[in-house]
């Protein structure tokens, strides 16, 4: 391959979209709910891919809480209080429909809601 081809190769991967943060956690939120829908309709036999969705929505959750409450986070405290209730409510949540005494469509709703406010630009 010589000096050019090899240059052009170089830069074309530039030509790509860049992720940024908002993409890829609307991305991996996506995935997850996709997950936890999809395992949803199987109905009882589908309820250990339920369980695992849900499972990994409690992590996302928690990595979300996290950096919500990291002392840098520039978001404004309002929202701030707002997505840790909703990690909060998700967790308690998530149990329940764990134990199979709630439905997991509000789960869905807020992962849901999160997605599209990282879609229009929400911080």
């Amino acid at each position: 391959m010589n000096a050019l081809l090899k240059a052009k190769s170089a830069y074309s991967a530039a030509k790509a979209p860049t992720r940024t943060a908002k993409n890829l956690e609307y991305e991996v939120i996506a995935r997850v709910t996709r997950r936890i829908v999809a395992a949803a309709q199987k109905g009882k036999p589908g309820f250990t891919e339920l369980a695992a969705a849900l499972t990994d929505n409690r992590k996302l959750w928690s990595i979300f809480t996290v950096e919500v409450a990291s002392p840098g986070n520039p978001l404004p405290e309002e929202l701030k209080a707002q997505l840790l209730s909703l990690g909060e409510f998700t967790h308690q949540h998530t149990s329940k429909v764990l134990a199979r005494k709630a439905d997991v469509r509000l789960l869905v709703e807020i992962n849901t809601a999160i997605m599209r406010g990282l879609r229009s630009g929400a911080s």
